[in-house]
């Protein structure tokens, strides 16, 4: 069955869209951390539909209040008054930490960060964007163009003028051997340096964690001090929050929060976990920053009852088991636990992240070259151990992703670390 529906895959879909895995697998159901292929097996969900599936699958409280609001009304439009839509908005201005926030429904990350390009950029009346090596934003033709990863970038044509600072990347570069004052330093250097040479940019978009990038990060206080030098010139900061938001870092609620010196960024973009497998992402911005378009606009599907009825459950339960909390309490048990594993495979070259973010990166034993073959076939044994995980990194797909929903448990954690030392030293 599953070979005749990836035969049918391949006839109509495009063969650019991505499957994991040399026998694709087809997941019919879930339940808790756990999910079930066509076959009948069973699996530890350890990347959630790629950090989608945030608190659980098949959560009664999200499945409940879906059914319940797909029995009143799935849908009407941005045209009129939507009351699950404002209650979210609501909800999520409050967290957001920006002042004065304003709140803008899409239906993806990609078309998230597509809006804030288009905020930004309009704002400001400039075209130049400042963006981060190793980044990702999405597929969009705007979010290709600020996207500084080879791997998911398939054209250099773009509406924008993007220029790429250091410092997404803590352990590789030119910076890398330096200490985290001194890396910070440098960055901001290369930074005064980039905006000596260009008109005055729209903004800086960065993700506080690199998500498709391997999971990477610069150091606590980084982006701090991009925005100081930013703000003197006026100049936006969008901090992509599409895979660091709503506690998944543990340490903090959003990843931007990590660098909060200079105040919250002027835009904040989110998606994904939200929804918990739902299609919602969103933007948060300064009224001033919000409000400056001079056209009319709508969002078809962005805010329609039936994701923010999702949303709203989801959210609620995520705060009230304090999901958070979990993500730093187990994704640091977790994270110890792989550290021990990786000293003992030459393999690892790096066990990194915080809270349920995680990531390990491959190289071939005793080189700094990347190894994109030991990544595959981890996780071809991971996956044959009964674990899901994912892949990225900008050094040719050579990072594990680890990112299990935020109800994982010290029991599930101790299960998909077994699954996973097993997978490593069979290199």
């Amino acid at each position: 069955m599953t070979k005749d529906l990836l035969g049918r895959h391949h006839a109509v879909l495009p063969d650019w869209l991505a499957l994991y895995y040399e026998e694709p697998l087809e997941i019919t159901h879930g339940e808790g951390r756990h999910v079930w292929d066509a076959e009948g097996n069973r699996y530890l969900d350890f990347f959630g539909g790629i950090l989608t599936t945030m608190t659980a699958h098949a959560l009664p409280e999200v499945t409940k209040a879906i059914s319940e609001q797909a029995g009143r009304i799935l849908h009407s439009s941005t045209l009129y008054l939507n009351r699950p839509m404002v209650e979210l908005a609501e909800r999520v201005a409050e967290l957001s930490g920006i002042p004065d926030a304003r709140v803008f429904f899409t239906t993806s990350g990609t078309e998230a960060n597509d809006t804030a390009l288009l905020l930004a950029t309009t704002y400001r009346r400039s075209n130049t964007v400042l963006a981060m090596r190793n980044s990702y934003h999405g597929r969009s033709f705007s979010a290709v163009g600020v996207t500084g990863n080879r791997g998911w970038s398939p054209t250099s044509l773009s509406p924008l003028q993007t220029l790429y600072v250091h410092g997404g990347v803590r352990t590789r570069g030119p910076f890398a051997h330096l200490d985290d004052q001194e890396f910070i330093a440098a960055c901001v250097a290369d930074l005064k340096d980039v905006l000596g040479h260009t008109r005055p940019p729209a903004a800086l978009i960065a993700e506080p964690v690199q998500g498709v990038g391997g999971f990477t990060s610069g150091p606590d206080g980084l982006y701090a001090a991009f925005r100081e030098v930013l703000a003197e010139r006026g100049v936006l900061w969008i901090a992509d929050e599409v895979q660091t938001g709503w506690g998944r870092t543990g340490d903090h609620f959003w990843g931007w929060q990590a660098h909060a010196r200079s105040g919250p960024p002027d835009i904040l973009t989110f998606a994904k976990g939200i929804g918990n497998g739902m299609s919602i992402g969103g933007v948060v911005a300064r009224a001033d920053v919000m409000n400056c378009l001079d056209a009319n606009s709508i969002s078809t599907f962005g805010g329609t009852q039936i994701t923010m009825a999702a949303g709203l459950a989801n959210l609620a339960y995520l705060l009230e088991h304090d999901l958070q909390g979990n993500a730093r309490r187990v994704g640091g048990l977790l994270r110890e636990r792989l550290r021990a594993v990786a000293a003992q495979v030459p393999h690892v070259r790096e066990v990194r992240g915080r809270g349920l973010m995680l990531g390990i990166e491959l190289t071939r034993p005793g080189t700094e070259e990347a190894d994109p073959a030991a990544a595959s076939a981890v996780l071809e044994e991971a996956r044959a151990g009964g674990l899901l995980i994912g892949k990225g990194g900008g050094h040719d797909t050579s990072a594990l992703r680890i990112a299990p929903p935020l109800t994982l448990t010290v029991a599930e954690a101790e299960e998909g670390a077994a699954i996973l030392e097993s997978a490593l030293r069979s290199l």
